[in-house]
């Protein structure tokens, strides 16, 4: 077994899953309350439709994400399980425990055209429990085996485990990016907002250490939330911290609200920042993106090196070729949303 201390559950199925559902628990400080629901998927490559995010598919081993970002756009797919966008996202988890075997099967096949697979599009896929199962260096070695080249978007050092992984990748010439979240240094923010996430100066720590690797590494700074983590003390730091640490690229994403996750973030706002909610109920009341006008002024302390390093990289990895894949470009767009077809 990959994991001890554990327990199984086997009448805690979610719905609609069937039969043979493995829910597990363990007894550990980040998982207290927690649920991992075990399922076997039918497929592990999901296609995005055109090139607009810069990959063509991706990989989410899991589902729900305990690192309970408040603002979080993914949590609204937890709905197309019969659960809810708040509390049911970041506690009942489900985990497709066969992912690298199908990830190893469906590259293997003659169609397939080594074209680049993102990771953490959707939640992230290092997060705690990633741990204990441990999927992703299976995942990573079923790629890496058939010439495809990959991008991993994460907010948690454990992708450090596997640097190793990511340098055979690089000396085989693929094309390897592994890209930190850190949406903000400032503690406040950071615990009230994403408050089971590790260190965001670890991360950069983590950024740093990729690049002293030859490893592309670049970090988003997303979501920019108006009032909470936009203004340019808190956003300056980062910017330094990225300079410093020679990122392959620094991109910025404007906070967005769809369906469910309006309702989770306001009912946040208004318990912990009610001071913001008339400001917010303007950008948002009746939208799920701001005014172009109200973008820019979010963005705005992102503007010089770290707008021009996003572009330059974005051309330069929009040049390069993978194998006998099409172009590929860095993962410096903000996430595509899986299809609701593509839930298992």
């Amino acid at each position: 077994m990959r994991w001890d201390e554990q327990r199984v559950e086997n009448d805690m199925r979610l719905p609609g899953i069937g039969d043979g559902t493995v829910v597990r628990t363990f007894d550990a400080p980040e998982a207290m309350g927690i649920n991992f629901h075990e399922v076997r998927a039918r497929s592990a490559l999901n296609h995005v439709p055109g090139e607009s995010f810069g990959f063509s598919w991706t990989i989410n081993p899991y589902r729900g994400c305990t690192h309970a970002c408040i603002f979080c756009f993914a949590r609204k797919t937890h709905t197309y399980l019969d659960l809810d966008a708040g509390r049911d996202f970041e506690r009942e988890i489900v985990v497709k425990v066969n992912v690298p075997e199908l990830v190893r099967a469906e590259v293997a096949r003659p169609g397939w055209k080594r074209e680049l697979v993102a990771l953490g599009t959707n939640t992230d896929p290092y997060q705690w429990c990633e741990s204990k199962y441990r999927m992703l260096p299976e995942i990573l070695e079923g790629l890496l085996a058939a010439g495809t080249p990959v991008s991993v978007l994460t907010k948690s050092p454990l992708v450090m485990r596997d640097i190793e992984i990511f340098e055979r990748f690089r000396d085989a010439g693929l094309r390897v990016s592994v890209n930190l979240s850190v949406p903000t240094l400032d503690e406040k923010a950071w615990r009230l907002t994403e408050p089971h996430t590790p260190s965001p100066s670890a991360r950069l720590e983590a950024v740093a250490e990729l690049r002293r690797r030859g490893i592309q590494s670049g970090i988003l700074i997303a979501p920019l939330m108006p009032g909470i983590n936009d203004s340019p003390e808190q956003v300056e730091p980062i910017v330094a911290r990225a300079k410093e640490a020679d990122a392959t690229f620094l991109g910025g994403v404007a906070l967005h609200l769809r369906g469910e996750v309006k309702d989770v973030f306001f009912g946040w706002l208004r318990a912990k920042r009610p001071d913001l909610v008339p400001e917010y109920e303007r950008l948002y009341g009746r939208r799920a993106y701001m005014r172009p006008e109200d973008r820019q002024k979010t963005t705005r302390a992102l503007r010089g090196w770290g707008q021009q390093r996003m572009r330059s990289n974005y051309v330069e990895g929009a040049r390069k070729t993978n194998g006998e894949g099409p172009k590929s470009r860095p993962f410096a767009a903000a996430p595509a949303e899986p299809k609701q077809s593509s839930l298992f």
